[in-house]
């Protein structure tokens, strides 16, 4: 009995089930879970913001967030579940999940690195964010206002010249990794993909023919996709209308900035706060992100001066020259590919509390410069007063630190000064008549009504004026006393001529010693 136990007992025991601690069939099911967390895994994307300020920065991520085709839904979606975004000091981070059109499935994962200055103090802070990982899945975006055109030059020069020092540093693994990525998105431009371009770009045997890149273009590439956003374009009609704008001036500032920018590939776009814009597309579409349901179409814009949008490797110097005549695009590409080559300098605001920069370069002294061409024609509507302003602080007209004196010797002073103005108005006051009151104002009818102005009244719903009435009650009453008197001249005349005549047959009458004449004798 014991021993058929024990048989069975091991019999069970061959043919149970692996537990857990079996080794071969726990690698089968870690591997099973990786793959499916793999699949889970959302694509991840950067941006560096570059410019602008807090606010400028937070109302750019707005945009990029707001959903065109039903903004309630994205709102009651999103309500208690923004991401919180940091940009106050240095390095600002938030992030961003893209959804598709269903609003269900999310597409990517934006996070979103934000810097305001162009210094070289925050040069290691980008550094990290650069890696042969991360390059490929980067867009760089340069923030700029319309509330200042007129620095738009040498702001963005300054951010390229941090980009380049940036880029330089870098290991040649990630730089390997950017001449890629250049070359990717110069063959967008010549009509090739990656699957027709050889090595270094070119076309293979029997491929699509290669389009020549055109002058100007893609002369300074940076390594990294890049694209300017200039917000506010609603401050162009003030522009206008307060400062005297023209035409030649927008058309300067749209001639300049594709000039700059074609060199180095990227796009412009000009927003709106609360319009609609493509500049979700434009992002979208640089970092690669695409809907699998509605497949948004991004086309330029060159026309309305503010929607301005021409994409990366749309433009070139031919559609550039026909704005205007007359903009020199050899000259500013030429000089802007000089100055790229140094450090940042620090970008100061010239207002009229600031000095403006004393130490201009060589190439700013004789002009060949790029910013300086464009600060020479787009100028800052209050340099003259921050001109005169330097001049009269130059002159010692208007310091900073003044000498103060003692609190009794400053009232002893103002008294000395109130006495002398009292004595004056007691001079000024004896020497000048006094004025006589009228006592009968009444008694001249023409000022009193010139004071009191016209009388009226209302007689059965019709408004009278009085002063009218009362002079037609005169004239009418005078036509009426003449009329009486003339009639009363008439009558009087025709009773004397009556009795006139009466006294002539009477008189014949009383004749004695005669009768009249043809009358029978007795």
């Amino acid at each position: 009995m014991s021993v058929s136990t024990q048989n069975a007992k091991s019999v069970a025991g061959n043919n149970s089930r692996p537990t857990s601690r079996d080794g071969p069939k726990k690698n089968i099911w870690s591997s099973m879970l990786d793959s499916v967390a793999n699949g889970k895994r959302l694509p991840e994307k950067n941006l560096l913001i570059l410019g602008g300020t807090s606010d400028s920065q937070r109302e750019f991520l707005d945009t990029l967030s707001a959903d065109t085709s039903d903004p309630s839904l994205r709102n009651e979606r999103r309500r208690g579940k923004t991401p919180p975004i940091a940009n106050k000091f240095a390095l600002g981070y938030t992030y961003q999940d893209v959804l598709d059109a269903d609003h269900e499935d999310t597409l990517a994962r934006v996070s979103a690195y934000l810097l305001s200055e162009p210094s070289l103090s925050f040069a290691p802070l980008l550094k990290p964010l650069l890696t042969p990982h991360s390059v490929p899945e980067t867009l760089v975006v340069i923030l700029l206002d319309w509330s200042e055109p007129w620095t738009w030059a040498r702001r963005l020069r300054e951010w390229v010249r941090l980009l380049r020092h940036v880029l330089i540093s870098l290991d040649d693994e990630t730089k390997i990794v950017m001449e890629e990525v250049m070359t990717e998105w110069r063959d967008r431009k010549r009509g090739l993909d990656a699957s027709t371009a050889g090595p270094g770009g070119l076309a293979s045997s029997g491929g699509p023919v290669a389009i020549p890149l055109g002058p100007g273009e893609w002369d300074e590439g940076l390594g990294i996709p890049m694209c300017v956003v200039c917000q506010g374009a609603d401050k162009i009609e003030k522009l206008e209308k307060d400062h005297g704008w023209r035409e030649e001036e927008f058309d300067f500032i749209l001639q300049f900035m594709r000039t700059l920018l074609l060199k180095h590939g990227s796009s412009l776009i000009y927003t709106t706060p609360f319009l609609a814009n493509s500049l979700q597309s434009l992002i979208h579409s640089s970092l690669g992100i695409h809907s699998l349901l509605k497949r948004q179409s991004l086309k330029h814009n060159v026309i309305d001066r503010d929607k301005i949008l021409v994409p990366s490797n749309w433009d070139s110097w031919g559609k550039i020259r026909i704005i205007r005549e007359g903009f020199d695009m050899e000259g500013v590409s030429t000089g802007w590919s000089i100055e790229i080559q140094d450090p940042p300098e620090p970008v100061m605001n010239e207002s009229a509390d600031s000095a403006p920069n004393t130490d201009p370069t060589a190439r700013e002294v004789d002009g060949s410069s790029a910013v300086t061409i464009y600060e020479q024609t787009i100028q800052d509507p209050k340099r003259d007063n921050s001109i005169s302003s330097t001049g009269g602080r130059a002159n010692g007209i208007n310091k900073v630190e003044i000498e103060t004196v003692d609190m009794q010797g400053f009232l002893t002073q103002q008294l000395e000064i109130l006495e002398q103005l009292k004595a004056e108005d007691e001079r000024d006051r004896t020497a000048k008549p006094v004025p006589k009151l009228e006592m009968s104002p009444m008694d001249d009818n023409g000022r009193v009504n010139e004071h009191i102005g016209p009388v009226q009244f209302n007689m059965g719903g019709i408004q009278v004026d009085a002063d009218d009435m009362l002079r037609k009650l005169k004239e009418r009453e005078a036509s009426r006393t003449q009329r009486k008197e003339s009639l009363t001249t008439a009558v009087g005349d025709e009773k004397a001529h009556n009795q006139a005549l009466a006294n002539f047959f009477a008189g014949l009458v009383k004749k004695p010693g005669g009768s009249p004449r043809g009358s029978p004798s007795a």
